[in-house]
């Protein structure tokens, strides 16, 4: 039986408010959109980590510009910059920091020396494809190429639908296969075809960028201001400060490897920023002339794991003075607090404010005795450990160095991994993002959508179809 005017009519009123609702956030997904923060994480290729190591090339490899490690063999190259277009899939991306590898040492230098940087992911049409900086040296010759944004490894994105997104966009495990640009610029050590580790990552998008205002940009305080700034750290104030230390990348590897089976755990205002924590809200003492400091940090960390492992950094202090600093901290383990401990000095020359500014980036820090101590004889005192940057801003203008942004955390699909690898058709669902590493077997995408709006109305008309059936 055919519904009432008056319930056709309900039903039509509904379905326009609903697609009131829906069409302007259909518009505004639709708008292309900024990729600002996130994360790719990459091992590139395990086994050339394992040759590189091993016993034949007796190499290491080294992480640069904030680069961490996650998981057993996978780079975290950071603080996403780009662009998201829903409506076409278009995605842009280029990450931060660096990884270089080193082997087969020979007299003033190594044989393999391959270092790979600022990698940028680009995928459009369908198809996607792996840039980065890479500089290597040539097998046998030795002559060393360095080229800007190769494009070094083609992603096979068979099956998932790039179109329309929202924050944040993850992608996991999607397979990499060498390019033959990216064979010539690895030295040769692999063809074109190889296939490389499976890449994962997670950014957040917003809005269209909003253009500069000039009116700002001309209030904000000109260049070469050493002397002003320098008369304001004179009487020994400073208005913020923060110091950088992620203590040792191989003991947070073992906290959260499988031996250590743990974790660190950030409060009191302490923040991660991948390769490193951040102590910030500095207050003390800084003389510019004599490029010394004194400054208390909030913050702590905390590492937890198996074998009794539970260690807590805490209080920390920072003392600057004739080209040496030293990272002091409270430091409790084995059920009792040590405080205001030296755990590494770092070298600390030119410490000079500039625009307002007196920055260390990346101090080498070697262990002390004391510090030793505190790791439970793991590390003996001297042991290179992490760098410490530091940075303290004499000029209320002057904004501290920006922490690696890895960007915020993709929600768990309630839907199984599959459905979104099963086709071009399947429909995308949020990406289970964890630490890094891929928890599916197949690569889909975090995206929001509008279609509850649609099936809300359906379900409005049948309800109404229902109630004119049994009231007409």
């Amino acid at each position: 039986m055919l519904p009432s005017r008056s319930a056709r009519a309900l039903a039509v009123a509904l379905l326009a408010v609903l697609l009131g609702a829906l069409l302007p956030a259909t518009a505004a997904q639709a708008a292309s959109r900024t990729v600002q923060g996130g994360r790719l994480d990459w091992g590139i290729k395990s086994s050339f980590q394992s040759y590189v190591t091993g016993p034949i090339a007796g190499g290491s490899w080294s992480l640069s510009g904030g680069a961490a490690t996650v998981g057993g063999s996978q780079f975290r190259f950071h603080s996403a910059t780009g662009s998201y277009d829903p409506s076409s899939g278009a995605f842009s991306s280029g990450f931060s920091g660096g990884v270089r590898f080193t082997g087969h040492k020979k007299a003033g230098g190594y044989e393999l020396d391959l270092a790979i940087s600022r990698p940028t992911v680009r995928i459009s049409g369908g198809g996607g494809t792996v840039y980065a900086d890479m500089v290597s040296k040539e097998r046998g010759s030795g002559r060393v190429t360095s080229s800007a944004q190769v494009p070094l490894a083609t992603l096979g994105l068979s099956g998932i639908n790039m179109k329309g997104g929202t924050t944040p966009i993850a992608l996991n495990n999607v397979p990499a296969t060498l390019t033959s640009q990216g064979a010539k610029a690895f030295a040769g050590y692999y063809t074109a075809g190889t296939p490389l580790d499976p890449i994962s990552l997670s950014v957040d998008t917003t809005g269209p960028a909003a253009k500069p205002d000039a009116a700002k940009k001309s209030s904000e305080a000109p260049s070469g201001k050493k002397a002003e700034d320098g008369k304001k750290a004179k009487a020994g104030r400073f208005e913020d400060a923060a110091v950088d230390w992620g203590v040792r990348r191989t003991f947070r590897e073992y906290v959260t490897g499988a031996i250590g089976q743990g974790k660190w755990t950030l409060a009191d205002g302490a923040q991660d920023g991948g390769a490193l924590f951040r102590f910030p809200r500095g207050k003390g003492t800084y003389d510019a002339k004599k490029q010394t400091l004194d400054a208390a940090f909030t913050g702590s960390v905390r590492f937890t794991g198996a074998h009794d492992l539970d260690l807590t950094f805490a209080g920390v202090t920072v003392e600057v003075a004739s080209g040496k600093g030293t990272f002091s901290a409270d430091v409790t383990s084995g059920g009792g607090t040590r405080e205001d401990v030296p755990l590494v000095t770092f070298t600390a020359k030119d410490f000079a404010p500039e625009d307002g500014l007196a920055v260390l980036t990346e101090a080498p820090a070697t262990l002390t005795a004391d510090g030793a101590k505190a790791f439970g004889g793991m590390y003996r005192a001297g042991t290179a450990m992490d760098p410490v940057s530091l940075a303290v801003t004499v000029d209320e203008k002057a904004q501290l160095p920006a922490l690696p942004d890895l960007g915020s955390e993709a929600k768990p699909s309630q839907e199984p991994a599959e459905k979104a690898a099963a086709g071009s058709d399947a429909e995308p669902v949020a990406a289970a993002s964890d630490s890094g590493t891929g928890t599916g077997t197949g690569t889909y995408l975090a995206i929001g959508g509008g279609a509850v709006l649609l099936a809300a109305a359906g379900a409005v008309y049948a309800v109404s179809r229902r109630r004119s059936g049994r009231t007409s």
